[in-house]
């Protein structure tokens, strides 16, 4: 009876340990501090299948197919089965909903708070980066909050009075006071250096700039810096924050090139988020407290991979029209919390898992925003 005492307490001793170091092994495990958000415009699976075939081939690998965690995501408005880039990427910023056409509101029209906003009563410092105009659609849902994605000049004026540290992309006519700039004549370029922003207009200027604030409003026509420097340059300042940060960047080409039914558009925008991406895993690598999340808003253009012809050499691009679609799109994860983007998700799911990472939830919705933002 006394040896099965002791064989029993023996076996709960071991448990016990077996808990214990799995708990300081579940502690031990670094948590994500920072957060980098890749979104493909209108890149679907298609358009992905596509740039490999074209790259290193069928059977070779693109810097998406190296990341360890891959998912689906599904992608509806709450009006359309047929999402637009503001209600998805209202989703993909809030964890809610909303109709298209909408920035940050939900279908009543009431605030929704964003990922970006939460970063920022972390403490943590924040970056909205695109080659699309840095007030269209997808980059204005993290920062911004209107009825109409049209609304660019009310965008304009959100952002410089917003908590973004860094903001990239083209756009300029509606921050400038100039005759073929704003129609209410608003000098919002003065704003935004009154706010502490340094404003950049171009390449050289980027690599130049040096201020904790950046506002960069580039000619991508005119040969304007890629995707990979903008990121690179945002890192190396919100990454200055100890408390971390919380950046997006957005390839708009692949949607661009669906609209168009231009394949090699739709390639050249799969092969810039490969070079940005490529620059956030090597951050991410050294870091190992940053987790990297690439995924798309949804689908332009229903891109289907067919065998090659004398004409298309590596294979055959066919086009369903020029048009969104309500196809679902890929999710890829690296860095802390990889895991948790496993298996199907809404769209609504990004940005609820990432506020999970950091112990917090994204709140619910507020009043409706005013009819203008500022006077």
């Amino acid at each position: 009876m006394k040896s099965r005492v002791l064989s029993f307490l023996q076996q709960l001793a071991l448990a016990t340990l077996l808990v214990l170091f799995s708990v300081v092994a579940i502690e031990a495990r670094p948590r994500a501090r920072n957060i980098i958000l890749i979104i493909g415009d209108g890149m679907g699976i298609g358009a992905i299948t596509a740039a490999r075939c074209a790259g290193p081939g069928a059977t070779g690998q693109l810097v998406l197919d190296t990341m360890p965690v891959t998912g689906l995501v599904k992608t509806h408005s709450a009006d359309k089965l047929v999402t637009d880039s503001a209600a998805s990427g209202t989703a993909l910023a809030t964890g809610c909903k909303t109709d298209n056409g909408c920035i940050s509101v939900d279908p009543g029209r009431r605030v929704l708070p964003t990922i970006l906003e939460l970063a920022g009563e972390l403490g943590k410092s924040s970056g909205v980066i695109t080659t699309d105009t840095v007030t269209s659609a997808t980059p204005a849902v993290f920062y911004a909050h209107v009825d109409s994605r049209a609304r660019e000049e009310d965008i304009a004026l959100q952002l410089v009075e917003s908590r973004v540290a860094v903001a990239m992309g083209s756009g300029r006519r509606y921050f400038s006071a100039a005759p073929d700039g704003r129609k209410d004549g608003l000098d919002v370029l003065a704003r935004a250096r009154g706010n502490g922003f340094d404003v950049l207009f171009d390449t050289p200027e980027l690599a130049a700039g040096s201020g904790k604030r950046l506002l960069g409003l580039f000619s991508f026509d005119d040969a304007g810096p890629t995707l990979e420097a903008m990121l690179a340059k945002t890192i190396g300042a919100l990454a200055q924050n100890r408390r971390g940060f919380f950046v997006m960047a957005e390839s708009c080409l692949p949607d661009k090139g669906g609209h168009k039914n231009d394949i090699a558009l739709s390639l050249r925008g799969v092969n810039e988020l490969e070079d940005a991406l490529r620059c956030a895993l090597r951050f991410a690598a050294r870091d190992r407290r940053t987790l990297v999340v690439v995924t798309a808003d949804h689908e332009t253009g229903g891109l289907a991979v067919r065998d090659k012809d004398p004409q298309n050499p590596r294979f055959t691009p066919a086009w369903v029209d020029g048009h969104h679609t309500g196809n679902m799109v890929a999710v890829y994860a690296y860095g802390p919390g990889a895991e948790k983007f496993t298996g199907t998700h809404d769209n609504t799911d990004i940005p609820k898992i990432i506020a999970s990472l950091w112990g917090r939830t994204l709140g619910s919705a507020g009043n409706p925003p005013p009819a203008r933002s500022y006077d």
